[in-house]
């Protein structure tokens, strides 16, 4: 951490932040406190801009090229599961949904849509690796689910998606609701954020309402595209966590596809 100290100055104490990539930090001294991260997207400046995550303080570029962002260290806590209920949710997604700002500057640094045809190709090919996982029938029936509702999800207008609608990711700070940790975000169907809230937190009798709140019908063509994104994710989870032999947790995602592909057979 001395390339932080080197920024910051003595007076300033700096822990790690945790996180999967290891380049976030906690800085504070007397007069302020600041959440630091090397290597942000560019994308941050906007979202601050947005409201959307806390302020960004200053960015600074490193002699090696390492940009460094700092923004507001809030006091807060994460949303409990039961809270994903609450309407703010619902609005503050739909705002980034809507946002041409942030799609305009997520094109601009290079993402590209995210076609649903991709993901597909990209499944088999990884399915193709190994015969004992495509043995499984849960992914077999999974995969043959993809293709057959492919058609029918192909061309729908692409937005801003987080692509984690995890609770641990939104931030109640005075107050103020925020979405945070944008490192997997992509130019895709708002249905794959959608789903992930639909079907992780909200009770399906409660459907309706929240997609009011939204801002949308709910309509039978949004909630197949729910679901093929969903069963894609799970079927990329079980192969991950299969490549990586972490057989528990793969067992639990392919518990996760049997229920998913309940559902679709149900619906």
């Amino acid at each position: 951490m001395n390339w932080l100290e080197n920024i910051l100055g003595a007076d300033w104490t700096i822990t790690p932040a945790g996180g999967s990539t290891g380049e976030a930090y906690y800085a504070h001294s007397e007069r302020k406190r600041l959440f630091l991260k090397r290597n942000s997207s560019p994308f941050l400046a906007v979202l601050s801009a947005e409201g959307i995550v806390p302020k960004l303080v200053w960015t600074k570029r490193m002699e090696n090229g390492d940009v460094i962002t700092a923004q507001e260290w809030l006091e807060g806590r994460e949303l409990t599961p039961e809270e994903m209920q609450h309407p703010r949710v619902a609005k503050l997604l739909s705002k980034i949904h809507h946002s041409s700002e942030l799609l305009d500057m997520l094109m601009r640094i290079g993402k590209r849509p995210i076609k649903p045809e991709d993901i597909l190709y990209e499944l088999k090919s990884n399915i193709r690796i190994g015969e004992e996982i495509a043995a499984q029938i849960e992914v077999y029936q999974a995969m043959k689910h993809l293709e057959k509702m492919l058609p029918s999800i192909q061309k729908y207008k692409q937005v801003v998606c987080h692509c984690d609608m995890n609770h641990n990711n939104w931030l109640l700070s005075n107050g103020q609701l925020y979405l945070i940790d944008w490192d997997n975000a992509k130019v895709a169907d708002p249905a794959m954020d959608i789903g992930m809230i639909l079907y992780w937190y909200i009770p399906e009798y409660d459907w309706d309402d929240w997609l009011n709140r939204y801002g949308i019908d709910r309509e039978d063509q949004l909630i197949d595209r729910m679901y093929w994104y969903l069963i894609a994710q799970s079927v990329s989870y079980f192969l991950w966590y299969k490549e990586r032999e972490e057989t528990r947790k793969a067992a639990q995602r392919l518990d996760e596809l049997k229920r998913l592909l309940n559902r679709v057979t149900v619906n």
